[in-house]
């Protein structure tokens, strides 16, 4: 979460897919609407599934921040032809994006406390280092140097 990918998936490729933006429209409700009625196990489920069907295609993909949470989700990456390339960054950067970021209310930010918080960053960054393909460094790099890093 707060990580920036959405930003540089849109500078790798303007018409990269969103996985959020497709669970959405598969839902037909906000992320966090389904999660009050639904909660998180059925969302990883759907997010497995679409995880799955974009890989089988070409292009960019954003993924949701949680993804690597499910061990299907990360064997699903492993043996994709994708490059995974994870943007890692220290918990504290990544907590003041998602404070300051009132457009994109996050579920997991809402719902749990900041210790709660990094427990679950403290989770997710061996997996996403594990299945990373390329892994960038983000905290006090723009967007534009974080693009060049890729591509070089």
């Amino acid at each position: 979460m707060g990580a920036g990918k959405t930003t540089i998936a849109n500078l790798l490729s303007p018409d990269f897919i969103d996985m959020d933006d497709v669970i959405v429209e598969r839902i037909g409700m906000p992320i966090s609407t389904f999660f009050e009625i639904a909660g998180e196990t059925a969302f990883r489920e759907i997010e497995s599934q679409v995880l799955l069907e974009l890989t089988q295609t070409s292009g960019v993909i954003s993924t949701g921040g949680g993804v690597v949470m499910s061990e299907e989700n990360r064997r699903i990456l492993s043996k994709s032809k994708a490059e995974v390339i994870y943007l890692k960054s220290d918990f504290d950067t990544l907590y003041q994006r998602i404070t300051a970021d009132k457009s994109n209310v996050r579920p997991l930010f809402l719902n749990n406390s900041r210790v709660e918080l990094q427990a679950i960053f403290e989770a997710r960054a061996p997996l996403y280092e594990a299945i990373a393909t390329q892994i960038i460094t983000i905290s006090g790099k723009s967007p534009e140097a974080i693009l060049k890093e890729i591509q070089a």
